[in-house]
């Protein structure tokens, strides 16, 4: 139904009737997409608590411990760098043949890429197991547009408040298995002692069981998800429209069994998807994304480095369980409140909230390293800690609401992926730069003679500019469902 008004900021009290009844959420395949949320976290937590230390072993940093983050943010880079090569590509063609051959597609790459970093005894084939995870992962983007195409305006919010479950596994799972089981020949030596392979290779067994884990989502995808997209072009149709000129339309009508009388969206052109509503939420979503990526990879660095040099002097088992309690605290609380405060405040407000919690949490990083300065790490270094852990919480409750607003800015059903893949392209830019330049920054204010406050500062700035992105948008994401 069209709006009386076509302006996207149309007063609440014009909006024309809204369905009351919530539709009940299609469980027979929602619990495969939260399923399928784990995979990505789980892979990256598990190479987090690890990786400054792998660092370390393979020599690359020729034992300058100033260069460690550095080489940490190049590998968290290179993902990212990969992945925006591909992700706009992998989404448009998701609204062409499909979600589940690309999700099959992005689970075999993550596999692939875990054994393989799991093997490598140097940075150069670290580097290029991470640029084939990227390149090849299309399932953000796909599963975004899942939840999409499996709900509605009525229970999405309460889709959301699901999500956290996989979230909160993956963020617990990954630290615990790569913080655990790295080096298991020195730490379990009664176990793995005689065991030459893992002598060898100390992080193959935490990438292997990653990989297990996603062996298994891969096997349930391909025999239990259903396709969501009704009208498919087979991919072959698709390269011969591309190479012989056939028109989409055409191509589309053919392999379709849909009445062709019956009016049908399709995918948009790229350029008619870039409309107001869609570069508001992508300036947004890229904001946040870079000062939560930039947040994420200085912390576990700033957990590892010692003491007298800015950090914490915590190791790899301490830190997994840092950010495993993290993860706890983040599922639970979005489990318990998401839906809730999504109905109370509206998505804007907690977006608004969640990006400024960016701030102290920032500022807590000098507090706690002078803490421990002070008097060792205590009570009151721990007390900081938790604070801090705590308030990521409220950044990353952003995350959902801005699901909501790509929904409502998206022109059509038939370009969902598309969209997502316009907005993820631009988070994506936002990854590659957060963890290099904080990475490089951090680096940097380690090095003698340099400030030792230029990371907080830089970090600041983003913040800040996350906080203005964040007032481009509406209260709630429906006074843009009521213009379209």
């Amino acid at each position: 139904m069209i709006a009386p008004q076509d302006d996207e900021e149309t007063p609440l009290l014009q909006r024309p009737e809204q369905p009351t009844a919530k539709t009940p959420l299609p469980w027979d395949q929602f619990w495969i997409i939260l399923l399928l949320e784990i995979p990505n976290f789980l892979s990256s937590q598990t190479l987090a608590p690890f990786t400054p230390q792998l660092i370390r072993d393979i020599g690359v940093t020729q034992g300058d411990e100033s260069q460690v983050g550095y080489y940490v943010g190049i590998l968290q880079s290179s993902y990212y760098a990969a992945h925006l090569l591909t992700i706009l590509h992998w989404s448009r063609l998701s609204d062409h043949i499909g979600r589940k051959p690309l999700m099959l597609t992005a689970l075999l790459a993550a596999i692939v890429s875990m054994f393989s970093f799991g093997l490598s005894r140097t940075f150069l084939s670290l580097l290029v197991s991470r640029v084939v995870c990227g390149a090849f992962d299309s399932s953000d983007s796909v599963l975004e547009t899942l939840v999409m195409d499996t709900t509605d305006v009525t229970n999405m919010p309460e889709a959301y408040g699901y999500i956290p479950i996989p979230w909160m596994i993956g963020n617990i799972l990954g630290p615990l298995i790569g913080g655990s089981f790295s080096r298991p020949a020195d730490r379990f030596p009664d176990i793995f002692g005689r065991s030459e392979l893992l002598k060898t290779y100390p992080y193959l067994l935490p990438c292997s069981i990653s990989a297990f884990f996603i062996s298994i989502a891969w096997l349930i995808t391909y025999f239990r998800l259903k396709e969501s997209v009704s009208t498919r072009t087979p991919l072959w149709e698709l390269i011969k429209g591309r190479f012989f000129g056939q028109s989409y339309q055409k191509l589309r009508q053919s392999s379709s069994n849909v009445d062709p009388g019956e009016p049908q969206s399709k995918p948009l052109a790229l350029h008619a998807l870039l409309t107001s509503k869609v570069l508001r939420i992508t300036t947004s979503y890229a904001t946040t994304s870079l000062l939560h990526i930039a947040f994420t990879s200085v912390q576990p660095v700033f957990y590892a480095t010692p003491i007298e040099l800015g950090g914490l002097s915590l190791d790899p088992p301490r830190i997994g369980a840092l950010l495993a309690a993290q993860g706890v605290t983040h599922g639970i609380f979005q489990l318990l409140f998401n839906a809730r405060l999504h109905d109370r405040f509206g998505a804007g407000a907690i977006h608004i909230t969640g990006v400024s919690s960016g701030i102290p949490i920032i500022i807590l990083f000098p507090v706690i390293n002078a803490l421990a300065r002070a008097y060792g790490v205590g009570m009151a270094v721990w007390l900081c800690v938790a604070v801090q852990l705590a308030l990521t919480t409220s950044l990353v409750m952003c995350y959902p609401c801005m699901s909501l607003f790509i929904r409502a800015a998206a022109p059509n059903r038939a370009s969902f992926g598309a969209t997502n893949g316009i907005v993820l392209a631009a988070v994506t830019v936002a990854s590659i730069i957060g963890p290099a330049s904080a990475a490089s920054v951090f680096s940097y204010s380690l090095q003698e003679g340099h400030d030792a406050w230029s990371i907080y500062y830089f970090l600041m700035a983003i913040a800040f500019l996350a906080v203005g992105a964040a007032l481009l948008l509406p209260r709630d994401p429906s006074v843009w469902e009521d213009s379209q």
